[in-house]
């Protein structure tokens, strides 16, 4: 066995330890409890989440660098990526159709996981070493819990360092385009190293600007080529419903590559790649989110809640919807982002292909200069922000690598890093839940007092 063989059977073994029982208990149970905690409330108030977003309560002199549509932009732009289209392939490969249920299922209870955490990231924001306003779970969980749990923002931070990579993203970047183009992947890799690095320098303001203008765009174009084909299929809709739901709970009963899924594998792979989809409960999005301008740390969390609703439920299930309905999942030797554009153009011709390839670019470019401002605040908590430039060239190194490596390997090694991130962010927020449960509450009777 060689090296790179040996690095993949590592990878894949700690992968499957690592997406445990603890760790679905802590996420699922973990954002289960967050919303019967908060009855509900946030979603409850989805049309004031909404109010929010248009700019409403926007005051130009408020703490922060970036708007609130521009912070959700931003953290669209780094979910909403490869993984709703070769991540939800992969799923449906690994786990069945069950897997799409427990997608939705972690999507919701993230929901409430994302209102906690990015509220979180505006009530405890801290300041870097420049003197610099910043937000996110290392730095709510220095400033809420204190400096004695330290150790755990220091741990994420280090995580985040390679979780933050988008070592898939330029993974099926290349595997698409040499696929359709023959493009070789290291000119892919290079290409994306300068696109990402003429965007990513600029900062988060340059960064906001860009997603806040690239997010809307490439989803309508996205979601026009679903339609597409969903509408073409639209018969088989109440079939795929209910396969989805009994795989869900029975396992998959299907025969060739997907027999003998168990349920246990099903749930396991459902959660990990709504994770990898929206990433609530990991600890990104409240990076991007601790930035934006506002007073009123609420706010923020009912607009980051937005996030894995429009990622998975809408985004991530028309492409299980494409792909269920083309039959081709069962294909052996076909996963990822290939499935997908087989998929399309099983009811789209040449052109699916050709719109797949197009929003794949337009997704992994958004996915890398998100994650850019990710893995740098993570280096700057760590190192100091006059040392940030450091990372930068490590992270446009990593999108080299990651489009010669193989896929497996990249997905598995990110999964891993995922969970690490997510037990410390976890745990600070459920520690620090009370507090978030308390301001909810205050700013709602303000807001009525106001009324």
């Amino acid at each position: 066995m060689g090296i790179a063989n040996r690095i993949d059977s590592i990878l894949a073994t700690a992968v499957e330890w690592a997406w445990g029982p603890p760790l679905l208990v802590l996420v699922l149970g973990g954002g289960l409890w967050l919303t019967v905690y908060v009855r509900f409330l946030p979603l409850l108030r989805l049309p004031h989440a909404l109010r929010i977003l248009r700019g409403d309560y926007d005051r130009s002199d408020d703490p922060g660098q970036i708007s609130h549509l521009q912070a959700l932009s931003t953290a669209l732009a780094s979910t909403i990526g490869i993984g709703n289209i070769g991540g939800v392939a992969i799923a449906i490969t690994q786990g069945g159709p069950g897997a799409v249920f427990w997608m939705w299922a972690a999507a919701l209870v993230g929901m409430a996981t994302k209102f906690f955490t990015c509220t979180l990231a505006v009530m405890y924001r801290g300041r870097d070493s420049a003197g610099e306003l910043q937000g996110g779970p290392m730095y709510y969980i220095e400033e809420g819990l204190g400096r004695q749990w330290r150790f755990m923002g220091v741990f994420f931070a280090l995580c985040g360092l390679v979780g933050c990579l988008p070592m898939f993203q330029a993974n099926q970047m290349a595997e698409i385009l040499h696929q359709s183009y023959s493009v070789p992947p290291w000119v892919t890799g290079a290409v994306a190293v300068m696109t990402v690095a003429a965007v990513a320098w600029g900062g988060i303001v340059r960064i906001g600007e860009v997603a806040s203008r690239l997010v809307p765009s490439m989803c309508l174009i996205y979601l026009f080529g679903c339609l597409w084909v969903v509408g073409a299929n639209f018969a088989m809709i109440p079939e795929i419903f209910k396969q989805i739901l009994h795989d869900a709970f029975n396992g998959t009963a299907a025969t060739g590559a997907m027999a003998g899924i168990g349920f246990a594998t099903v749930v396991r792979v459902g959660v990990r790649r709504a994770a990898f989809s929206n990433e609530a409960g990991v600890g990104t999005a409240p990076m991007a989110h601790g930035a934006a301008k506002t007073k009123e740390p609420v706010r923020e969390g009912l607009v980051a809640m937005l996030g894995p609703f429009i990622d998975t439920i809408i985004v991530c299930s028309l492409t299980a919807f494409v792909i269920l309905s083309s039959g081709l999942w069962m294909t052996q030797g076909v996963e990822g982002v290939s499935l997908t554009s087989r998929a399309f153009s099983s009811v789209m011709g040449s052109a699916g292909p050709i719109m797949l390839t197009f929003v794949v670019v337009l997704f992994g470019a958004s996915t890398m200069v998100g994650y850019s401002y990710y893995g740098r605040k993570c280096f700057i908590y760590l190192f100091g922000a006059e040392h940030g430039r450091w990372y930068e060239f490590f992270y446009l190194g990593g999108i080299f690598v990651g489009a010669l490596w193989s896929r497996q390997a990249a997905i598995n090694l990110l999964d891993i890093m995922f969970v690490m991130m997510a037990l410390p962010n976890m745990i600070a927020t459920l520690l620090l839940s009370p507090r978030v449960v308390a301001e909810t509450r205050r700013y709602f009777r303000r807001l009525e007092e106001r009324a």
